[in-house]
């Protein structure tokens, strides 16, 4: 069972374990003024979907849910006071960390801030007292939750600990700096910690009534928490570092349109009624960074998201020249109806009013008066229904003469006709978006004949079927798009992270973080056999990262059938925009097909897709060369390769990525220099038969 909380209504969706179809679903308003918060529309939602759909709570194996609520702590303010205890040797080492560790009130924007109390503590004169006066004294100036950060802390927590038991012994919630990221940057790493102690006390209450009320209605397996990079963690974990949860929402969605997503690379859009999120899906993965507070960045990975004010129920303002702007205020801001929603009969005399939805709001937002006294809005769904844009199997479909009526009002005040202004209005709605899918795309080197738009949330079809049209992309709306967050919650795999900076890492450096990220995997609920662990190494700032990926203890069936190579190749053509007699199988396994365009001439590169047996498309590439080698004669291709793809520019060599498909995995490496490339690929080969095959890809961005 999968749980979103939105800003109107929390969800749930039932999936049958063994066929992954869905058996129920419920939705209620979410509950933002309940004693409670937004748990009890949690648990309502969880209660309603089993009852209405006789489903036993014994037979629940699985729940999860989204949650806004980190996230609207520090929006709203709704944070506790946080005591900051820095720590350091004396001597410089301590000068520096004094100042480092010393925090200023964290802004929050909307004049709301975290407010900070700052100590300093000498570790070669801390004492289990020492630590208990300190915490006592920031106790008594006001600090609700303790933050505990030491220099060099990430190599030992020693004294972090000790201050951290001290807080728990007066029943005070804490956060060690350590536990949060083991990544240097001092101040950074303090702030992140901050920021996650204050919304400690807020998250802890929801996540126990939470889980009691879970209990009560007889579900005895462990609640798991979506966290905003896609993954999913055990409650306990979501106690201890709760910033994780943060634009958990749209993780959610994006995860549940993975599963929908037979391509590995493209912008995905959720319409909501009043924002629409804007990511990026390459390499079949959710695009990651870090998160920004008040304008701070802080070491909290999440989905690299742009929030607009432009959705499905975005209201436009307009004057006697036509429409001025679509949004930010939404017909539910405003306490207004669709025009869409209504019937052509209620449409009756409509006037065009002007007004602002809140004080301070300009005063040209477009109001329709009829004569039984009520105001309805002119929205995006209106504009696209009137369009033909929205079919009347979705979700946004509605009257479209009810809103041509509407609008018609409006055409008339600005002296022109009904589809001219529902084509303005979309094309206001694409003035603000389409700028976003293209930083995007640049940002994360997408090329164009790789991106699929894919549209989640119950107003996909009023935006993306207008803005692939216009750019010339394919898109994609994926079925039950608008309960798309929900599945992605009950559906999504255990995620965990691990950062370290590791200047020239071995093998043995390898091997230890991927261990950290295989315990940390397990500790928030997945199954040890079930882990998979990716590693990237920035040569730059010497970073390495281990994601570890796995399934709770209830693994799901695998119920796709296999796809057979003519079906591999209709799939690939129709990615690639090719006929299917343009398209060539370079390379094939048991498990994996590479296709790509016909070359000029031999040994050239060329578009390629990797299409796994199961018919989705794993890696799509505009200029790649494949080949397929014993493990015991790779490498030797991929030194060729790593020449050979190189891109020479002015002032650099831009080096290729690589794709290795190994039994039932595509693994992707990337990296500047050559050994490490070898490194990463040698620990994930060492225990495969030197017999055994894999299929070497290798791409770049084509030289122009």
């Amino acid at each position: 069972m999968g749980i979103d909380v939105g800003g109107t209504y929390t969800k749930a969706v039932a999936i049958d374990n063994l066929t992954h179809e869905i058996i129920g679903k419920s939705s209620v308003k979410t509950t933002h003024d309940d004693p409670r918060g937004v748990a009890a529309g949690v648990v309502k939602s969880f209660v309603n979907c089993l009852k209405e759909n006789h489903i036993r709570a014994e037979d629940v194996i699985f729940v999860a849910h989204s949650t806004t609520q980190a996230t609207n702590a520090l929006i709203e303010g709704d944070v506790a006071n946080v005591g900051v205890i820095g720590m350091a040797k004396g001597g410089v080492e301590g000068f520096l960390a004094k100042k480092q560790t010393h925090l200023d009130d964290i802004d929050l924007g909307n004049r709301k801030k975290i407010k900070i109390l700052n100590r300093f503590l000498n570790t070669k004169k801390l004492t289990k007292e020492t630590a208990q006066k300190t915490v006592e004294d920031l106790r008594k100036e006001g600090a609700q939750v303790i933050v505990s950060s030491m220099a060099f802390g990430v190599d030992d927590c020693g004294p972090e600990k000790m201050v951290c038991e001290a807080a728990k012994e007066q029943n005070v919630p804490t956060t060690m700096a350590s536990d949060i990221t083991k990544l240097y940057g001092l101040t950074r790493r303090t702030r992140t910690a901050a920021i996650n102690a204050s919304i400690l006390p807020k998250m802890l209450d929801t996540a126990n009534s939470t889980e009691a009320a879970v209990r009560e209605a007889g579900v005895q397996v462990p609640l798991m928490i979506m966290r905003g990079d896609g993954g999913v963690m055990e409650i306990k974990e979501m106690k201890k570092r709760p910033i994780l949860t943060m634009l958990s929402g749209p993780a959610a969605s994006v995860m549940g349109a993975l599963l929908y997503l037979r391509a590995s690379n493209g912008v995905y859009f959720e319409v909501g009624g009043t924002t629409t999120n804007i990511g990026v899906i390459k390499n079949g993965r959710p695009a990651i960074d870090y998160s920004i507070v008040g304008g701070h960045p802080t070491y909290v990975s999440s989905l690299d998201v742009r929030v607009l004010g432009v959705a499905g129920g975005s209201m436009v303002r307009a004057d006697k020249n036509g429409v001025v702007d679509v949004g930010p205020r939404s017909a539910h801001i405003a306490g207004m109806d669709y025009s869409i929603f209504k019937q052509p009969e209620e449409i009756v005399d409509p006037k065009i009013e002007f007004f602002s939805p809140k004080p301070g709001d300009p005063a040209d937002y477009v109001a329709v008066r009829l004569a039984s006294g009520e105001r309805v809005a002119i929205t995006n769904t209106c504009a696209a229904n009137v369009l033909g844009l929205v079919k009347p199997e979705d979700f946004s479909y509605g009257n479209p003469e009810a809103s041509r009526k509407a609008i018609q009002a409006l055409a008339d005040y600005c002296g022109t006709t009904v589809d001219d202004i529902a084509n303005q209005i979309m094309e206001k709605s694409y003035s603000k978006i389409a700028p976003v899918i293209l930083e995007l795309a640049q940002k994360y080197k997408l090329e164009k004949d790789q991106i699929s738009l894919v549209g989640v949330g119950g107003g996909a079809s009023v935006l993306i079927v207008y803005f692939a049209r216009k750019m010339g992309l394919k898109y994609n709306i994926p079925k039950n798009a608008e309960v798309i967050s929900s599945i992605g919650v009950a559906l999504s795999m255990v995620r965990d992270v691990v950062e370290r900076i590791i200047p020239s890492p071995t093998k043995d450096d390898i091997r230890s973080i991927k261990k950290e990220a295989m315990n940390k995997a397990v500790e928030s609920g997945a199954s040890p056999d079930s882990v998979e662990i990716h590693i990237e190494i920035d040569s730059q700032t010497s970073k390495v990262t281990a994601i570890a990926t796995g399934s709770t203890e209830v693994k799901t069936t695998d119920l796709l059938q296999k796809c057979s190579e003519e079906e591999a190749r209709e799939l690939a053509a129709a990615d690639l925009r090719l006929s299917r007699n343009e398209v060539r199988l370079l390379e094939k396994t048991e498990h994996f097909f590479v296709f790509g365009g016909k070359a000029e001439q031999a040994g050239q590169a060329v578009p390629i897709r990797i299409v796994d047996s199961k018919g989705f498309i794993k890696v799509q590439r505009g200029y790649a060369m494949a080949v397929k080698a014993k493990v015991k004669d790779y490498q030797r291709e991929v030194k060729r390769l790593w020449e050979d793809m190189a891109v020479y520019q002015s002032e650099m060599i831009a080096r290729p990525d690589y794709y290795l498909c190994i039994g039932p995995r595509v693994m992707d490496f990337s990296a500047t220099e050559f050994n490490q490339i070898s490194l990463l690929m040698e620990i994930e080969t060492s225990a495969m038969d030197p017999e055994d095959d894999v299929i070497v890809v290798a791409a770049n961005m084509k030289q122009t």
